[in-house]
């Protein structure tokens, strides 16, 4: 006799696992919709009250997203509002401590109108103090997703922002070589496609493209 459940008991484990795990996280893609545009991410919709206090900069000394402040300086803008700057899916959200504290990562599908194409891409909002959303969970334009920190006491208070057209690199940042095929200039890439037409189809989004990282394992 083995020692596995009686198979009335296991079948219904399954369903109950499967009923408490949205089906689409348990495949490697998600069906979700396309994002209208990209807003800024702090003083919603247009940065207002902020300032970029340091830019995205691939080349020695690499820095790779942006940096923005309160235009008070110091912790003025501490516990200050963080947006999603599109409509998307929460792929990572710890506390990862070390020069991070917390992070969400939200990944988003839109139609760049150029080329007609669907495309990916991942923003990172790093040094929150207080983050109010968790993986898996679908996200709107314009909808806070935490607040501004210092990653306890680390730094001045700010929001370290990136935007990767990479999907694989998560929190693995030297993974990918430090260029503009991994990587978005933040601004540059928000200001594009600032408004794009409302698409009503939905997009096979990809997930589960993290490596783990130091124990956590994003969506």
């Amino acid at each position: 006799m083995s020692g596995l459940p009686q198979k009335p008991a296991f079948l219904l484990l399954l369903a109950l696992l499967a009923f408490a795990i949205p089906a689409w996280a348990q495949e490697r893609s998600a069906r979700v919709a396309l994002t209208d545009g990209f807003d800024f991410p702090v003083g919603k919709p247009d940065a207002a009250g902020f300032y970029k206090a340091r830019g995205m900069r691939l080349t020695p000394p690499v820095h790779f997203g942006e940096d923005w402040n309160g235009k008070g300086g110091g912790d003025s803008d501490m516990g200050a509002p963080v947006y999603s700057i599109g409509d998307g899916v929460v792929t990572w959200a710890y506390d990862v401590h070390q020069g991070w504290g917390n992070v969400v990562i939200i990944r988003y599908a839109y139609r760049d109108p150029a080329s007609g194409q669907v495309r990916f891409c991942d923003a990172l909002y790093g040094h929150l103090r207080d983050m109010g959303v968790r993986v898996s969970q679908l996200v709107k334009r314009g909808q806070q997703i935490g607040t501004i920190g210092n990653n306890r006491g680390m730094y001045a208070a700010h929001l370290h922002f990136e935007i990767r057209h990479n999907l694989n690199i998560g929190m693995q940042r030297d993974s990918v070589a430090r260029d503009l095929t991994n990587w978005a200039d933040p601004t540059t890439f928000i200001n594009r496609y600032r408004r794009l037409n409302r698409d009503w189809g939905k997009a096979a989004m990809p997930i589960g493209t993290y490596q783990e990282y130091q124990g956590f394992k994003g969506l």
